[in-house]
């Protein structure tokens, strides 16, 4: 998945979103388990204009990104032949940020693989027509994990006004549709153990063209990215660590970044109907372009590159914990918000949903179970209210 994977992995993680479950039957009166399908196909989504309402019709949007093909092998590059032709284009930022991320994606497997010792990814590689394309892998139901998804996309479309809202997160309207690059990289790792915490982490990079009704408007461009991590259970010991990681990563470049994006990951990640957070945070944050572009670009390899030392030895520590089946349904029960965050709030689902994108990818971040209890709440004072205390007001870790 944040998603960023780019109207796939772009924005963490996503066509419209419809949750598809198994529904429980109603003479049940057991807690809802549900188990995510991912395998139905939806219509592309329609957009509709104010002038089209007004004649009481719709069409179909033809300013999505463009369906994907299946391809047998990974290609070089994903850019376009005129994005990557001379010496000179290699050496852009889209070009780096891309083998940026297809390294991150290898090495971020590779540690994934080690740490379940039986799993393997499924990889599906594609492309699209215009230019672009993307690398989905999943491990599902491994010794460890449940299912972890590491996607990368470097992506070309026309966004509509409504996806450039949910791209760019305000009611900024553009003039008409947004001629848009997108590349990034998504990943949440579900484990099977209660103990052992669940990750996510997206990072991406953006740029716009001029508007196709306002030629001669000068390119955008923004990072956006981070890393958190939500488990169903305390360790501190754990939570230091990775908040740490995060600050290391962070200082090297400016000593302000950890506290501001902490506190942005904090009320990003806001499950707004249920008054807390989704997990114990990390660093996030959007529309990052007031930095010189090379620094940026370095400081989004810095925490790609700190995913490992954040999360792995975190991973080889609780993987084997001893649990019981209430800690198990409580971390079903966290799982239900997981879901509820990604569905409802989550800008790079939003985005992903509203440009068409793979819908494999987009809902890879959703675990294979989660449970929903009718008027659940934890005893308080026990390990499970600890948890939910620490979701409902947030604490500094380090």
């Amino acid at each position: 998945m944040a998603s960023c994977a780019c109207a796939a992995t772009i924005v963490s993680s996503p066509s419209y979103a419809i949750p598809l479950f198994t529904s429980p039957s109603s003479s049940s009166s057991s807690p809802t388990t549900t188990k995510f399908l991912t395998k139905q196909r939806w219509k592309t989504p329609l957009i509709e204009t104010k002038t089209m309402r007004s004649k009481k019709s719709v069409v179909r949007a033809t300013v999505s990104i463009e369906k994907e093909t299946p391809e047998a092998e990974r290609p070089e590059t994903f850019l376009r032949g005129g994005d990557a032709a001379t010496a000179a284009e290699s050496l852009s930022v889209r070009a780096r940020f891309e083998k940026m991320i297809r390294e991150a994606q290898d090495s971020v497997c590779d540690a994934i693989e080690a740490a379940d010792g039986g799993g393997k990814f499924k990889e599906d590689v594609w492309s699209r027509p215009g230019g672009g394309g993307g690398i989905s892998r999943v491990l599902q139901d491994g010794v460890v994990w449940e299912k972890a998804g590491v996607n990368v996309s470097v992506v070309y479309g026309v966004m509509p006004p409504d996806a450039y809202r949910a791209a760019k997160g305000s009611a900024d309207q553009k003039p008409g549709p947004v001629p848009f690059f997108a590349a990034g990289i998504s990943s949440v790792l579900h484990p099977k153990n209660p103990h052992a915490p669940t990750l996510h982490f997206n990072y991406r990079y953006f740029e716009t063209d001029a508007p196709k009704d306002a030629p001669g408007a000068p390119r955008q461009w923004w990072f956006g990215g981070g890393t958190d991590l939500t488990p169903a259970y305390i360790f501190e010991e754990d939570v230091k660590h990775f908040h740490s990681t995060q600050k290391r990563a962070c200082d090297k470049f400016d000593p302000t970044f950890y506290p501001r994006f902490k506190k942005w990951c904090d009320d990003y990640f806001y499950i707004k109907h249920r008054g807390e957070r989704r997990g114990l945070g990390g660093i996030f944050f959007d529309d990052l372009n007031d930095y010189d572009q090379e620094m940026l670009l370095s400081f989004a390899t810095e925490c790609a590159n700190s995913v490992i030392p954040a999360y792995i030895p975190i991973i080889e520590k609780r993987k084997d914990t001893p649990f019981t089946d209430h800690q198990k349904a409580w971390q079903q029960l966290r799982r239900g918000r997981y879901v509820e965050f990604n569905l409802v709030y989550d800008r790079g689902t939003t985005f992903g949903l509203k440009t068409g994108g793979r819908i494999e990818s987009i809902l890879v971040s959703l675990p294979l179970t989660a449970r929903w209890e009718y008027d659940h709440k934890p005893e308080e004072g026990s390990e499970e209210w600890k948890l939910l205390d620490a979701c409902m007001n947030p604490k500094e870790w380090i």
